[in-house]
């Protein structure tokens, strides 16, 4: 499904100069590749998130590294979502403008702090899912969902 025009978007899509043309009547729009799923939030959808991602993501020809990137990305988000609010679904939204990947996990909230990458110790088993995400996005961040109670993690891959 290809995107509206550049100025139609949120400010949260950037598409890079590659991935720009000349539609009819001069007018500049983005080739844009889209998917959205929705899961319950089980422990057993952060599995199935990750086949959704690789499936789409192999459909639309992404490269290995970014593909990987992207599996691992989801399923730290996948399993933030499950593990930290008390949502009955996720949601999870791919976007492929050019070679630029947006993705984007959304909760419906009630946990109990904003998502941030933290230091963790040596022996700590878990916590480190975000500090994950920093280093395989090129930008990451968190938005209000769900009229302010749920939340939205999304990150750039290339």
């Amino acid at each position: 499904m290809p995107c509206a025009s550049l100025t139609e978007h949120s400010v949260d899509v950037a598409p890079s100069y590659e991935a720009l043309r000349l539609g009819r009547g001069g007018t500049m729009v983005a080739s844009c590749l889209q998917d959205v799923f929705c899961l319950p939030a089980l422990s057993a959808s952060v599995a199935e998130a990750r086949r959704q991602v690789v499936f789409r993501l192999r459909s639309w020809g992404v490269g290995q590294d970014t593909l990987d990137s992207a599996e691992l990305v989801v399923s730290e988000l996948f399993t933030n979502a499950v593990r930290h609010t008390s949502s009955e679904e996720v949601h999870c939204s791919l976007q492929l403008i050019g070679r630029r990947l947006r993705l984007e996990v959304a909760d419906q909230g009630c946990a109990r702090s904003v998502p941030q990458a933290r230091s963790v110790g040596v022996d700590q088993e878990g916590g480190r899912g975000l500090m994950l995400v920093e280093a395989l996005s090129e930008a990451w961040g968190v938005r209000a969902e769900h009229g302010g109670t749920g939340r939205a993690v999304w990150a750039y891959l290339v």
